[in-house]
């Protein structure tokens, strides 16, 4: 299990090292913080004192290994726009998208794997009714169900606010815009698998042997169609993990996705660093968590 786990450890490393090259370039092309930190009418002579205090003078090469020096002692630098350490910044935004992300996939995880093996259990209507529910969650875009709940629940009917975490009420949004798609996948996912598991012949046996339905569903079939499942599961964790951008946008949420788009637009580059640090860190976590239940229930993929 050790050598199997270290495996998977230096290829996420791997990545995560690619990941902060490509970023910390691409975001050296974003423009000259400068321009926009500044105010118009600031003199050239201005500029180059702020980019002179930034380090933002130096060659790109330059900038590069020196921010690598400081990533080493775990120095992500400063916000130029908050004048905090962005590591500061990134973490609470991120707070509050693993928050939402725990909510959601908790709900999620749990509904989907019910009602999608009792779809493929019952068949009949239930079976077509929860088909065609999953199906249309999990095709419908985020930002048309978000827009669409904001003008009947907010707009309409004055049911719940648009914006903010002050409230149960400023949750509820973002938590049903973000249910919906992994709801579908999951569901599809697990009736799929559940068909398959249900027509084994250790399941046959079972019924033919009177055992009642539940056990049937929950203790044979289910544990041997978890291994897609959780790939699913795990695959949308990641993406909420990787912050909501469109949700969290949208409802005026203050997770890192939005932070992202934030930093991006104002050329914050230590917090797009720090920001794209923090959450592919936690990807990488998700995965590692992922590869150790697919180890527990499938002892030939140790070896």
């Amino acid at each position: 299990m050790l050598k199997f786990l270290r495996k998977r450890a230096v290829a996420s490393l791997i990545s995560l090292v690619g990941l902060v090259v490509l970023v910390f370039f691409l975001s050296r092309m974003t423009g000259d913080p400068a321009v926009l930190f500044l105010p118009i009418d600031a003199t050239e002579e201005m500029r180059n004192q702020f980019r002179e205090m930034h380090g933002l003078n130096d060659p790109v090469l330059l900038q590069f290994w020196r921010y690598l020096g400081d990533l080493m002692q775990m120095d992500f630098g400063e916000s130029l726009r908050k004048a905090r350490p962005a590591i500061q910044v990134v973490t609470e935004a991120f707070a509050w998208t693993l928050q939402l992300a725990l909510v959601t996939m908790s709900i999620v995880t749990g509904l989907a794997i019910v009602i999608g093996a009792l779809a493929a259990y019952r068949g009949g209507l239930f079976d077509r009714i929860a088909s065609i529910l999953s199906l249309v969650g999990a095709a419908a875009p985020d930002f048309w169900i978000a827009i669409v709940g904001i003008v009947i629940f907010s707009v309409s009917l004055g049911w719940l606010p648009t914006s903010g975490t002050g409230s149960l009420g400023n949750w509820v949004l973002p938590i049903a815009v973000l249910f919906i798609r992994p709801f579908g996948l999951i569901v599809q996912v697990v009736r799929g698998s559940m068909i398959s598991a249900l027509s084994s012949a250790y399941v046959k046996t079972a019924r033919a042997k009177g055992v009642r339905a539940r056990p049937i569903i929950f203790l044979h079939a289910l544990r041997n169609a978890m291994l897609p499942v959780i790939t699913v599961i795990g695959d949308q964790a990641a993406a909420l993990l990787n912050g909501a951008v469109i949700v969290e946008t949208i409802f005026g949420f203050p997770g890192v996705g939005k932070l992202m788009i934030d930093s991006i637009l104002q050329r914050d580059f230590n917090v797009i660093l720090a920001a794209i640090m923090v959450t592919a860190l936690a990807i990488f976590l998700m995965n590692l968590l992922i590869d150790v239940a697919y180890a527990m229930l499938d002892p030939r993929i140790r070896h």
